[in-house]
């Protein structure tokens, strides 16, 4: 009896120990940025609407996220960011105005520079303009 119960004590303690590593393993040390969505779709606009748009992140991290660049992949774009470290649970946001004065179907993306674990984040807006009438 004293072996049985010696037995799945142990069994026991090895199961919350490899438990406790496994949670640990999880966690990442530094700042990490968690956006709300990759993708804005504009869908059909009419030429010369409102292009602007926002992306929102969390930096769910235990350092603070610094946003070093926000690189467009055309001048049809404007993008704006704040330079100001964003602590562990804080929000912030990269607006971008796009030029609705083209006619036609568009997809621009934009690259994200951090000091996050993944240094680079892709964000991508589509739609199509429609000529004024």
């Amino acid at each position: 009896m004293k072996k049985i119960i010696l037995l799945l004590f142990c069994l026991y303690a090895g199961i919350i120990i490899s438990n406790a590593q496994t949670k640990n393993q999880k966690q990442i040390d530094g700042p990490v940025i968690k956006f709300e969505k990759m993708e804005y779709d504009y869908g059909t606009i009419t030429q010369g609407a409102d292009g602007n748009c926002v992306f929102k992140f969390k930096n769910t991290g235990n350092e603070p996220l610094i946003i070093s660049d926000v690189r467009k992949s055309c001048g049809c774009t404007v993008p704006t960011w704040s330079t100001q470290p964003i602590l562990p649970g804080q929000s912030g946001a990269i607006k971008l105005g796009y030029d609705t004065s083209k006619v036609g179907a568009f997809s621009k993306t934009i690259t994200v520079i951090s000091n996050a674990n993944n240094p680079s984040e892709v964000l991508t807006i589509k739609g199509n303009v429609t000529e004024k009438k």
